[in-house]
């Protein structure tokens, strides 16, 4: 058996973790910007799976899913969270989450949906996203929220918790 199989091997025995990113948008009065995809309950951030087979870093994940998503190409701001998720029966996620800045009214009016994978959009704000989110989302957004309004460092998050 050559290095090269040896390595091949070695790879695929490795753990396999899903990495997914996803923009915080928010519009001038603060409210939260949220896309209602049509393949599962709940709502969610403009975002999705990074293509890191394809060598696509979680910015440039979140960036291509912001356009696809909601017909917007906009540079992001930092990373705002990073979380880990586990949940037995499924590979563990890592979620990148970055701020996408305040949207004004053109752009709000600009949004165009991915009408394969979304049915709609809105803002919500802060003390409605436990309606909208499940799971570990709505934790990791509000994390992403306290970053922003404190001007501290990129949440650590496991399960949608603060742990740093």
């Amino acid at each position: 058996m050559s290095s090269s199989e040896d390595f091949a091997a070695y790879v695929a025995g490795l753990p396999r973790i899903l990495s997914g990113a996803a923009a915080l948008f928010r519009d001038t009065a603060g409210r939260v910007l949220l896309v209602e995809p049509n393949y599962r309950d709940g709502w969610a951030l403009p975002g999705g799976t990074i293509e890191s087979d394809d060598g696509e870093t979680p910015r440039q994940g979140a960036r291509r899913e912001t356009l696809e998503e909601i017909g917007l190409d906009r540079e992001l701001g930092r990373l705002l969270a990073v979380d880990w998720v586990y949940r037995p029966g499924w590979p563990p996620l890592v979620a990148y989450l970055y701020d996408g800045g305040v949207l004004g009214e053109d752009e709000l009016k600009a949004i165009r949906l991915q009408e394969e994978e979304l049915l709609s959009w809105r803002l919500v704000e802060r003390a409605d996203l436990g309606d909208y989110l499940l799971g570990t989302l709505g934790g990791r957004v509000l994390s992403a929220l306290d970053v922003l309004a404190e001007g501290s460092g990129t949440a650590e998050l496991e399960n949608g918790r603060r742990v740093g």
